[in-house]
């Protein structure tokens, strides 16, 4: 198992690096048809820190940057109501226009049956993007305040060429320091397109790779993101069956022995509305899947993936087997899934049912 700092040397369980958008979130309807919108906070890596402060209890803060105005007020208010703490917050000051910095937006229709899903983003010169090295005095946050847990992903990587340096920076800090390491290669060719495509995704994530404890990724993130050959990936073949992955993370384990833990969702999308579930945790030399969910109904995918990884990052903290971690992550996934939004509603005592095979039966 994973060897963990004292919580009671450590002002935060949980700490994420990474860009906050505004989702506006157009209901029932489509994007480019819409007269209404909803607002919502959300961002890969920050996703997983609030997962783990609202439905697992968890101290969590987050490090990222907004500009200071009321769109981003707006979202700062939102992180705020979703407990996590903004003292590594920058506020970067606003130019009256947004040329120099602004707050990323991430337009995202559910799909429904037939339809797929749908996103578009607008994020270009974002607050965040402009993070580099030397923006957070890391040795401050996990030395002086301390953090058990640091989670960040190859979302904010591949944001520009600054905030790949920092998140190298980032990961080293942590790892001096003690702290756990997690990361989602979350690969997105059209972040990487404008700084060096795939092959400057995969520099940037190797050169990643060896501070972290604990990697998340799907088959496709492992091909583009690091490199390595998943066997049966160009060919027609179930998403839901492991054997491919699995050959694949013992190839990504030799390559970086640091590895303590990967990990996986499995989905088939049978449509954009009902999929099977699944997922994959390789712990210590040894694979444990979870209890795969046939035909689960869908409202909103986008962040099942992030909650699943806080379900998963709760089970290793509070020392549960293998097996109880990975079904915890994937029962939070499932959950987070049946709500509107890309951030969690679900309740720790949710989980556990879910967890522990409880129907959707009525709770009085």
């Amino acid at each position: 198992m994973l060897s963990l700092r004292d919580p009671g040397g450590c002002k935060y369980d949980i700490l994420s690096l990474g860009e906050i958008m505004l989702r506006l979130d157009p209901g029932e309807d489509r994007i480019h048809t819409t007269r209404h919108f909803r607002v919502w906070e959300g961002g890969g890596e920050y996703n997983v820190a609030r997962g783990l402060r609202r439905c697992f209890g968890k101290r969590a803060a987050v490090a990222t940057a907004i500009v200071d105005n009321p769109v981003g007020r707006l979202l700062e208010d939102l992180v705020l109501q979703g407990g996590v703490a903004t003292e590594y917050l920058r506020v970067l000051p606003y130019d009256g226009i947004g040329r120099k910095a602004r707050i990323g937006l991430n337009f995202t229709e559910r799909g429904y049956g037939v339809r797929a899903a749908v996103g578009c983003s607008d994020r270009g010169h974002s607050a965040a993007s402009r993070i580099g090295r030397g923006d957070f005095d890391w040795d401050r946050i996990f030395g002086k305040d301390g953090v058990r847990w640091f989670h960040t992903g190859g979302i904010f990587a591949g944001l520009s060429a600054t905030t790949a340096e920092a998140t190298i920076e980032a990961v080293q800090a942590a790892r001096a320091h003690g702290t756990a390491v997690s990361y989602d290669l979350n690969y997105r060719a059209s972040l990487w397109k404008a700084i060096g495509g795939q092959g400057r995704a995969r520099e940037v994530n190797r050169a990643i790779a060896p501070f972290v404890d604990v990697m998340i990724g799907n088959e496709e993130d492992f091909s583009a993101a690091l490199g390595f050959e998943v066997p049966g990936l160009d060919e027609e073949c179930s998403a839901l069956d492991p054997s491919n992955f699995k050959k694949m993370i013992r190839e990504a384990v030799a390559a970086f022995p640091n590895f303590r833990a990967v990990a996986t969702t499995l989905r088939t999308a049978t449509t954009a509305s009902v999929n099977d579930w699944g997922a994959v945790l390789y712990l210590d030399g040894e694979f444990c899947d979870a209890v795969l969910r046939e035909k689960l109904d869908i409202l909103d995918r986008v962040g099942g993936g992030d909650s699943f990884a806080s379900g998963l990052i709760y089970g290793l903290m509070e020392g549960k087997s293998p097996a109880e971690a990975v079904n915890y992550g994937a029962a939070h996934g499932a959950l987070a899934m049946t709500t509107p939004g890309d951030t969690t509603t679900a309740t720790l005592a949710e989980v556990e049912r879910v967890v522990q095979g409880g129907t959707a039966r009525i709770a009085r």
